[in-house]
């Protein structure tokens, strides 16, 4: 048997939430497992569909993670089973006492403080303490051994995939009719901060209209830099070619995200937050739509460079602006797209588990 502790899980909306549920429905099917994971609203609906046993933990933040830790370490005394633990944070495991084997995810973000100082010093303890590190891509790798993470310690395994699901041919008949006639179209799916680069996104729409006088793109999302966004289209005259759909259904998304051409989303390192990977690079290419992705980061490993997409220098609009162009030159993206759907399958979570069971 093995726990996961986790303080991200459905039904919470996230990339994390949805890695560790995948993590978790997965193992489930390979190996018994148990999950203590935060509370959350409407949790109880969605708890009892699971196939694994779940214990969510209450409270205020700050008193959550030593409750679910105390929660933790009482369930090991009494249950002498238990193999190893995994967690999604390596504050999940800071006050967990135990020899158990312990895998801890890092992801980037959570990972990147200055060497030497006093986090740094803490979550350098405590992943040095694992069996396994297992970071989300290459980068995420580079970044933990340039803080002070043991190189031996840690493995790559990239974030998976469920494969799609149908989308409701009502549905999508809508959303075809609602951009017929509009093309190219360019489609973000991401929360709307200035690390996902929508601005320069934008500007270089203004560009590529003059050549494509019936270019559409489209912003899903949320957060509160949409309204600097929005002024931003205003100043450059874009707004028959900005749309922001809110309040979707899943297939609603999904709809605007196989009917649109290129996904679109040079990140960039933004103060200490970074593109640790890009789970959505993943879920564009299972329809067919190829990504344009930042150097910054782990994209480059979600995107095959000039196959499934581009990295380009998110830092540079020029850089942005040629590749969206490029990969639209001679509708490249046709071609790019049948590869990133091909290449999506070897992200599916049936795959992705098999390196976790080697772990284990």
């Amino acid at each position: 048997m093995h726990l996961i502790v986790t303080r991200t899980f459905p039904p919470e909306v996230g990339g994390m939430q949805n890695l560790m549920y995948g993590l978790a429905k997965s193992l489930s099917e390979n190996v018994m497992i148990k999950v203590f994971a935060d509370q959350y609203p409407n949790q109880d609906n969605f708890d009892k569909e699971l196939s694994f046993s779940i214990e969510r933990v209450s409270g205020p933040k700050i008193f959550k993670k030593y409750r679910k830790a105390n929660l933790v370490n009482t369930y090991l005394e009494n249950n002498k089973k238990v193999k190893a633990i995994i967690s999604d944070h390596w504050k999940s495991l800071e006050n967990i006492n135990t020899e158990l084997k312990k895998i801890c995810l890092i992801h980037s973000k959570e990972i990147n403080h200055k060497k030497g100082s006093f986090i740094n010093k803490r979550l350098v303890k405590i992943l040095n303490n694992c069996h396994t590190v297992v970071a989300n891509s290459n980068f995420t790798k580079n970044l933990a051994i340039s803080v002070g993470v043991n190189e031996n310690k840690i493995k790559v395994i990239n974030p998976g995939v469920f494969p799609a699901d149908k989308i409701d041919e009502k549905i999508h008949k809508n959303i075809k009719k609602k951009l017929e006639g509009r093309t190219p179209k360019l489609i973000t799916i991401a929360r709307f901060d200035k690390r996902k680069n929508h601005e320069k996104i934008i500007m270089a729409l203004r560009n590529l209209k003059e050549i494509y006088p019936n270019i559409i793109y489209v912003c899903i999302g949320q957060g509160e830099n949409i309204d600097n966004l929005k002024k931003l289209i205003a100043e450059l005259r874009l707004q028959n070619h900005v749309i922001f759909p809110k309040n979707l259904t899943k297939d609603e998304k999904n709809s605007y995200l196989k009917c649109s051409d290129v996904f679109v989303m040079p990140s960039i390192t933004y103060k200490k937050s970074v593109e640790g990977f890009g789970i959505v690079y993943i879920e564009a290419a299972q329809f067919g739509v190829p990504s344009i992705g930042g150097k910054d980061g782990g994209a480059s490993d979600a995107i095959v460079h000039e196959q499934t997409g581009f990295i380009c220098d998110g830092n540079s609009l020029d850089d942005i602006y040629q590749s969206i162009s490029n990969i639209l030159e001679n509708n490249k993206y046709k071609v790019f797209g049948r590869k990133a759907e091909e290449v999506s399958k070897k992200f599916y979570w049936s795959e992705i588990i098999k390196k976790y069971l080697e772990i284990l």
